[in-house]
């Protein structure tokens, strides 16, 4: 009879190479990388019934570009930094609506414009909304004046109101007799300029020259409009194809920040 030998069933564990797991303990990944996290898991709800998955930084970011002409550093740092931190969400939640988000680092400004395919039937959020004359020669000399100081070494490029209304007068027929009218045109005109960001008022009759006015007018749009003023600058239009093309939220009036 041959005798049988009894066993512990649970297999040696050699101390010094390796120890028991215990259950239930989630194990740290050996790899270095720790598993991603869906992003609604970080954020909280901002209002009832919300269900955005943004951190209030980028919709906040989002809802201004949206809003604006456009989202500069200078002019709104927290945005700005939220939106390059979150710039290919944000591009996404644009492509869905048609509508492309541009990110110009260089100038730290960020803008929207409307997506459009041959072939692709999309509704049109954004509408082209070409400059006036008037508005169009006083981007041109703002956009001649921030290339100057660019030139030279400055860091801000500022026109006196009474430089833009002698450049603007300067365009008058030779026949123009209602020079208050011209004076109220030109003044609205500058107004419009103001409220798109293409200047800024820092002091009574004293403007900066924002850098959008280089996206607005680049450097093939500049010659275009240059070679029309050469030519006498017809006053039925603000030049080849109506101006600089600009576009805009049908509602693209702002509201305070």
């Amino acid at each position: 009879m041959t005798d049988v030998v009894e066993t512990d069933a649970t297999p040696a564990v050699d101390d010094a190479t390796s120890s028991p797991v215990a259950p239930d303990v989630p194990q740290v990944p050996t790899d270095g990388f720790v598993a991603a996290r869906p992003m609604e898991d970080d954020v909280e709800a901002l209002f009832a019934g919300d269900t955005g998955v943004l951190p209030f930084p980028a919709r906040r970011a989002l809802a201004l570009v949206l809003q604006r002409r456009y989202v500069s550093a200078a002019a709104h740092p927290a945005e700005w930094k939220a939106l390059l931190a979150h710039q290919n969400v944000l591009a996404s939640r644009c492509h869905d609506l048609f509508v492309e988000l541009v990110v110009d680092r260089d100038y730290e400004i960020a803008y929207k414009r409307q997506v459009r395919e041959d072939g692709l039937s999309v509704p049109v959020l954004l509408k082209d909304e070409p400059y006036k004359r008037v508005e169009t020669l006083l981007m041109l000399l703002a956009r001649n004046r921030f290339r100057q100081e660019q030139g030279a070494g400055e860091r801000t490029a500022l026109l006196d109101a009474e430089e833009l209304v002698d450049y603007a007068s300067g365009f008058l027929a030779q026949d123009e007799t209602n020079l208050a009218a011209r004076r109220r045109e030109i003044d609205n005109a500058v107004a419009t300029l103001v409220r798109e960001h293409v200047l800024t008022e820092v002091a009574t009759g004293r403007y900066r020259v924002e850098p959008v006015v280089e996206i607005l007018l680049p450097v093939e749009r500049l010659r275009e409009l240059t070679a029309w003023l050469r030519d006498g600058g017809a006053a039925t239009d603000a030049g080849p194809d109506a101006g600089a093309d600009t576009e805009a939220v049908d509602e693209d009036e702002e509201t305070s920040a």
